[in-house]
C-alpha cells in the first residue's frame, strides 16, 4: 500500500486562479513605469545590528565554525550511508539528505540567498585538500591553475549535471539508497577536488555543480543580497581586493567585482570581498525579491536555457511523485518493450516533459515575435523573458518541497538518536500515518503558504513580462499589451498546470 498526502483542496486553487485573473488584467490595462521602484534596506545602517553586520562580514572565524560543522555532519552521513542500515527511512544520509536538506535548501534560498554555498561541505574539503589550509589564503597550493576553456565556461555543464541528478534520483532511485546517496556526495567531493585541482579558482562552484547553479539563479529572487555599503568607494577604488584577494584573504572564488555587482548568480556569499575589502565597504542587504528577473539581471543564451530547464525539470519531478506516473511508464515500457526498472520509459518521460516545456518557450517566444514586430533577435528575446520561467519555477518548487519538509521530517530526531539505524525494521503503514499527521505545521497553515507561493510566483512572472516587454510596445499605442498576451498565456499555463499538480494526492518520497 502507498502511503499518499492529500493534495490542496479546490477552495485554495480557486482563490489562486482568482489572483491569477487580477494579475493578467493589470498587466493588460496598467501603465508601465519606465523603471521599477526598488527600495532596499543595508542592514550596516540599522541602529545597533550595523555593527554587528559589519564585524560578521568582515570576520573568519563565524563562516569557519559553520563550514567544520556542515563537513562533520557530511561525514556522518557518509558513514550512515556506507555502513548503515539499508531502510532508508531509518537511515540518516537518506532522511536528512533527500527529506530535510534538499527540501529545506530550495526554501532557504528565498530568505539567504547563497549562503548555504558559503559552507558547502563539498567544496569545503576540496579546499583542504588542495589548498592544505584550513582558512589562510594559498596562491595554489596543489592547483594547475589552469584557465577553464571556453567550452566550459558557461553553465552548460551545470545544467547537464542537474539532469544527470534527476536521472539517479527518480529513474534509478537513489533515494531510497543510502549507499548510493553517500556515493553521490562522495562523487560531488570528488568533482569539486577536481576542478579545484585543474583550474583557477572555484571553476566547480561557477560553471559546473548542479546545485550552486540552482541555488544562483534562485537566489536572484531572494530578499537578502550582499552588496556595496557605498558605491562611491567602490568607485573611487583602484586596487580591487573585492576581486584579486589581499595577503592574508582569497580574491573572490568566481571572479565578481563588488562595485559592479547587479546580480547574486554567481555570488557564492563567502565573504571573501567582505573581510579583504580595506573600508568594510561590504554588507547585507534587504531588497524586495522581483529586483534582479525585473531589470538588474543581464540575459545570457546558456543562463537562459537553464532557467527553462529548472521550470522542466520542477515540474518533472512533481509529476514523478503523482500515483498515476508509475501507470504511465508501465503502458509506455509495454508499447516499447521495456522491462525491469523501466529506466527507458523514464528517461523518454524526462526529455519529453524537458521537450515540451522547451517547445512550448519557444513557440511563446516566436509568436511574440511575429506580432510585436520586434527588431530583437530571437535569441536575444528567448533570453530576454526566460526571467519569467525563474519565479513559476522556483514558486512550485518551494511549494512542493514545503510538502515534503513539513510532512517527512517529523522523524529526524529519532533517526539522528540512532543515526546508522541499528537493529531497526521499516517504517509500518501505522508509523508512516503517524509521522505524516504530527506535522511540523498545520494543515490549513502548510495549503495557505503554498496557495501563497503559487501567487507570489505568478505576480513577479507577470511583473517580469510588464517590464521587460516594455521595449515591445508603441509608446501611446492603446492596443500594444496585447502583445503581450503569448507570453501572458504561458505564465498562466505553466502555474496551472503546477496548481493541478499541488492539488493531486502525493506519494511519500519514503
Amino acid at each position: 500500500m502507498i502511503m499518499t498526502h492529500p493534495g490542496l483542496p479546490e477552495n485554495w486553487a480557486w482563490l489562486v486562479m482568482a489572483g491569477m485573473l487580477v494579475g493578467g488584467i493589470w498587466l493588460l490595462l496598467a501603465s508601465v513605469p519606465k523603471s521599477p521602484r526598488m527600495r532596499v534596506i543595508s542592514l550596516a545602517s540599522v541602529p545597533l545590528l550595523g555593527p554587528v553586520v559589519r564585524k560578521l562580514a568582515a570576520s573568519r572565524g563565524v563562516l569557519l565554525l559553520l563550514k567544520v560543522l556542515t563537513v562533520l555532519v557530511f561525514l556522518l552521513v557518509i558513514v550512515a550511508g556506507l555502513f548503515g542500515t539499508p531502510i532508508p527511512e531509518r537511515n540518516l544520509a537518506t532522511l536528512l539528505t533527500w527529506n530535510l536538506w534538499w527540501s529545506g535548501l530550495i526554501l532557504s534560498v528565498f530568505f539567504l540567498g547563497s549562503a548555504w554555498c558559503a559552507i558547502c561541505p563539498w567544496d569545503t574539503l576540496a579546499q583542504w585538500l588542495v589548498r592544505h589550509r584550513l582558512w589562510k589564503r594559498v596562491d595554489s597550493g596543489s592547483s594547475l591553475n589552469l584557465r577553464v576553456p571556453r567550452w566550459l565556461a558557461s553553465v552548460w555543464p551545470a545544467l547537464f549535471l542537474f539532469v544527470a541528478l534527476t536521472w539517479l534520483e527518480l529513474g534509478v532511485g537513489i533515494t531510497t539508497s543510502p549507499y548510493a546517496t553517500a556515493g553521490i556526495a562522495l562523487l560531488m567531493v570528488v568533482l569539486a577536488t577536481a576542478s579545484l585541482a585543474l583550474f583557477q579558482r572555484k571553476a566547480f562552484c561557477r560553471y559546473f555543480c548542479p546545485v550552486g547553479r540552482t541555488i544562483g539563479f534562485y537566489s536572484q529572487l531572494s530578499l537578502l543580497e550582499l552588496r556595496p555599503i557605498d558605491g562611491d568607494t567602490c568607485a573611487r577604488c583602484t586596487t580591487l581586493e573585492c576581486y584579486h584577494g589581499s595577503d592574508t584573504i582569497e580574491p573572490c572564488p568566481t571572479w565578481l567585482v563588488m562595485g559592479r555587482m547587479q546580480q547574486n548568480t554567481y555570488c557564492l556569499s563567502c565573504g571573501n570581498c567582505g573581510q579583504s575589502c580595506p573600508q568594510q565597504n561590504v554588507a547585507w542587504r534587504i531588497r524586495p525579491p522581483s529586483v534582479e528577473a525585473l531589470h538588474s539581471a543581464r540575459p545570457h543564451w546558456d543562463e537562459a536555457w537553464f532557467m527553462i530547464g529548472l521550470l522542466a525539470l520542477t515540474g518533472f519531478h512533481g509529476l514523478t511523485m503523482m500515483p498515476f506516473w508509475e501507470t504511465w511508464m508501465r503502458k509506455l515500457a509495454q508499447v516499447i518493450g521495456d522491462s525491469g526498472q523501466l529506466l527507458w520509459s523514464f528517461s523518454i518521460g524526462l526529455v519529453a516533459v524537458m521537450a515540451i516545456i522547451a517547445a512550448l518557450y519557444a513557440a511563446t517566444i516566436a509568436i511574440t515575435k511575429a506580432i510585436s514586430h520586434s527588431r530583437l533577435d530571437f535569441k536575444r528575446l528567448f533570453s530576454t523573458f526566460a526571467f519569467v520561467a525563474l519565479p513559476l519555477a522556483f514558486a512550485y518548487h518551494m511549494a512542493h518541497n514545503l510538502n515534503h519538509l513539513v510532512r517527512e521530517g517529523s522523524g529526524i530526531g529519532a533517526v539522528f538518536a540512532n543515526p546508522l539505524g541499528i537493529d531497526t525494521a521499516p517504517l509500518s503503514m501505522m508509523e508512516k500515518h503517524a509521522r505524516s499527521m504530527h506535522m511540523w505545521l498545520s494543515q490549513d497553515t502548510l495549503f495557505a503558504l503554498q496557495a501563497l507561493l503559487m501567487l507570489l510566483g505568478f505576480w513577479i512572472a507577470v511583473q517580469v513580462i510588464r517590464y521587460r516587454g516594455g521595449a515591445l510596445l508603441e509608446p501611446g499605442s492603446r492596443w500594444s499589451r496585447l502583445r503581450l498576451l503569448p507570453l501572458l498565456g504561458f505564465a498562466i499555463g505553466i502555474t496551472g498546470f503546477h496548481l493541478w499538480l499541488l492539488m493531486q494526492p502525493m506519494i511519500m518520497r519514503m
